[in-house]
Order: C-alpha cells, then structure tokens, then sequence
C-alpha cells in the first residue's frame, strides 16, 4: 500500500504528465523524448511493479527481527470446590513472559535474502522501465514511418492526376490511347485503397502508443517532425555485450535472485538445529502458612527447544528443494546472457540491414528511379515511350521511397532494442 505521501507524489507526477501532454498537442507535435517521458511517469504496468519493488524493500527489517515475545496469564492449582485464591497453599495467579530465540545466523540468513529478493524486484522495475522506453521508441518511429509513407503515397497520388492530364490531352487531340486513360485511373484507384490502409494502421498504431502513454485514445497523435537521419555506425557487439553485463537490470536481477537462492539454502541447512524459547513466570500466593506467616511467592524460569526428529521427511526435504531452487536461479542467469547475447546481435544485424538498405535507396535508387521516370514521361510526351512503361516506373519510384522511410524506421526501432538490450545509453 503507498502512504498518504506516496500517493501525493504519484498524484502530482500524473498530474505533470497530463499537462506536458497538453503542451505538446497545443504544440501541435509529440516528440520521441516527450513521448517516453510520459509513458514512464504514467504507465498504469510501470507503477504496479515499482510499488511492488517499494513492498519488498519492507520485508528485510521484518523477518530478520526476533518474534514478538508473549505475554501470559495463568491462575494455578485453583480449588473446584470453591475458587478461593487463598484456600491451597500451591494456588497462585502467574503473569509469564517467554522469548523465541531462533539458532544464531537464522534470522540474518532470513533478512539477507530478503534484502537480496528486494534489491531483484528493484532490478525488475528497472528493466521494466527500460522495456517500456524501448516500446515506446519502437511505436513512435512505425508511426514515423506510417506518416512517411502516407505522405508518399499522397505525392504519388499527385504525379499520377498529373499523368491522367496529359494522356486525357493526348487522348483528346487524337494521339493518345483510352486505354491509357484506364489504365492512369485503375493506378490512382489503386493508391487510393493503399492510402486507406495505411490510415487504418496508423489508427491502430497511434492507439497503441497512447496507451503506453497511459493517455486516453480521444485525441491525435501528430509527431514532431524531423528531417531525414544519417544513420551512423555502431560498434561490435563485443562492446555492446561488455556494457549489458554491466548494466543491464535483468542480469543483476537473476544474480539477486541467485544469491537469495544461495542464502535460503544455507537456512535450510540450518533447520536441523533447534530454536529455543526462553520462558519466565511470576506466581502470586494469597493466604498464610499455618504458623500465620505470609505466603511466599514463586518464581518459574524454563527453556525450551523444538526437536527436529522428522528430518528426513521435513529439513533434509527443504534442502534438496532449496538446492533445486538454486540449481533454476544458476541456469536462469546463464539463459538470461545467453538471451542477451542473442538480443545484441540480431539487433546489430538489423540495424545494419536497414542503415544500408535506406543508404542505398536514397543515394542510389531513388535518384536513378527519379531520372527515368523524368526522361520517361519527356519520352512518352513524344510517343517514344508507352504510358504503361512509364506508370510502372512511377509506381516503383513509390514503392522505393515507401521502402526507404520503412528501412530507416525498423533501423532507428532496432536502435531502441539495442539500447534495451544492454540497459541503457551507450557508455562513452
């Protein structure tokens, strides 16, 4: 539960999240900063699993503290014939207190692991942060691309209305074709329904970036606007790997989770060995002795200690399952590097098939494909090209461009897994 402080905060971080969401649509423009920034103040997921990690860093004090020790209220040896307190000479009312002293190093060994599962669910926000920063990125730089290409194909949309002008000419002064005529129309149709698509998934899109944003679905998502990027190179992995091992959350936390495993089997190692209870008692007598002299009152101090004599169905069994406990916490941090490892590289590897592809497009094909569409549609004018050549070329001179804002939008998305991947930033 988050105290009334806690609460506060939370309240005012949501309320410092709505309102740089409504600066940046009375902008006009959201950007990849603003974008993460708000999902990490305002992610319903994201808060759930910090308040889980701020519940943990309360167990330790708990279970490493000696059990509350008991107070006790006895009346003993008291007649059935007449509850008089003075009647018996043994009749005696007790006020007892006694203490649990678990064997020395249990309860260190409990508050250590404690501490240890803390400190793991601490890691476990971090990663969720990270995470979330990284899905964030991923959405905003698709709808990046989705906004891209619709623009695209809206300027193909204009060429080809263009086209349909000079064949309809062409057509009226008796040179050019209907055909061609149909066809210019079949091709503009044609973007028409891939626009609409687009739209939808830029809907879709848009929606699943506010709701990572914790932000309702009511408004739009408009994005900065940014020129085209130079995507620069990246170092090996060997680099990127030796940063992960170092600050990635999810190795630290299997590491926690490894040592708290390593603790809780020395504890069970422990349970064969008794606890004791110390126990002290004060009894009160009422009444003389016969010679008329007054009652003495008694004095009880005791030990006592439980007997492990089921060991071999109870201790011995708590340590075989902490062992296998361990044996899953050691094989789940060599999985978690070897799933690290395996993120780097495919992240490397598509950062760099989508930084060549979207060099290669825009410094190569794009503007050659630019040039013959130009020289075809000069050609075409003088009847030394076909329209259907030249709608072709157009068309892919479309289909380039579309592929080159999605190759540098899957780039910039592979980015973001990278710096997941390894937690953080890249370290200078």
């Amino acid at each position: 539960m988050f105290s009334f402080s806690q609460r506060r905060v939370r309240a005012a971080l949501l309320f410092v999240c709505g309102m740089v969401w409504q600066n940046s649509q009375a902008a006009g423009t959201l950007s990849i900063d603003q974008a993460v920034s708000l999902a990490l103040q305002g992610n319903p997921g994201l808060a759930e699993i910090e308040a889980r990690a701020e519940a943990a860093a309360q167990r330790p004090s708990q279970v490493g503290a000696l059990p509350d020790p008991v107070l006790s209220f006895n009346v003993a040896n008291l007649p059935l014939d007449s509850f008089d307190l003075t009647q018996e000479a043994m009749t005696q009312f007790q006020v007892g207190i006694s203490q649990k002293l678990p064997w020395s190093g249990k309860l260190e060994l409990r508050a250590e692991a404690a501490r240890l599962a803390a400190l793991g669910k601490q890691d476990k926000a971090r990663e969720a942060r990270l995470k979330l920063a990284r899905d964030v990125k991923r959405s905003w730089w698709n709808l990046f691309y989705l906004d891209r290409a619709l623009a695209t194909v809206e300027d193909n949309q204009s060429r080809l209305r263009s086209f349909v002008q000079v064949v309809q000419v062409k057509y009226r002064v008796g040179e050019g074709l209907q055909q061609d005529v149909l066809l210019a129309q079949v091709e503009l149709s044609g973007q028409l329904e891939r626009a609409i698509r687009l739209q939808g998934m830029r809907r879709s899109e848009a929606a699943r970036l506010q709701a990572l944003m914790a932000h309702p679905g009511g408004s739009s998502v408009e994005l900065e606007p940014i020129n085209p990027l130079e995507l620069a190179d990246l170092e090996g992995a060997d680099a990127w790997l030796q940063q992960a091992l170092v600050e990635r959350p999810l190795l630290s936390m299997k590491q926690h989770s490894l040592d708290a495993s390593d603790r809780r089997l020395e504890l069970a190692r422990k349970g064969s060995y008794p606890d004791f209870t110390l126990k002290g008692a004060y009894g009160l007598r009422g009444g003389n002795n016969p010679d008329g002299s007054s009652r003495s009152d008694f004095l009880s101090i005791g030990v006592s200690l439980n007997l492990p004599i089921y060991q071999g169905n109870k201790q011995d069994r708590e340590v075989d399952q902490r062992n296998s406990e361990r044996m899953e916490a050691r094989y789940a941090l060599d999985d978690a590097r070897r799933e690290i490892r395996e993120q780097v590289e495919r992240a490397l590897a598509d950062y760099e098939q989508g930084r060549e592809q979207a060099r290669l497009l825009r410094k190569g094909i794009i503007p050659q494909t630019e040039q013959a569409v130009a020289s075809m549609l000069a050609g075409y004018q003088v009847d030394k090209v076909d329209f259907l050549t030249l709608v072709r070329t157009q068309i892919k001179l479309n289909n380039f461009r579309i592929a080159y804002w999605k190759a540098l939008s899957q780039a910039k998305q592979a980015e973001a897994r990278l710096l997941a991947a390894v937690g953080g930033e890249k370290k200078s």
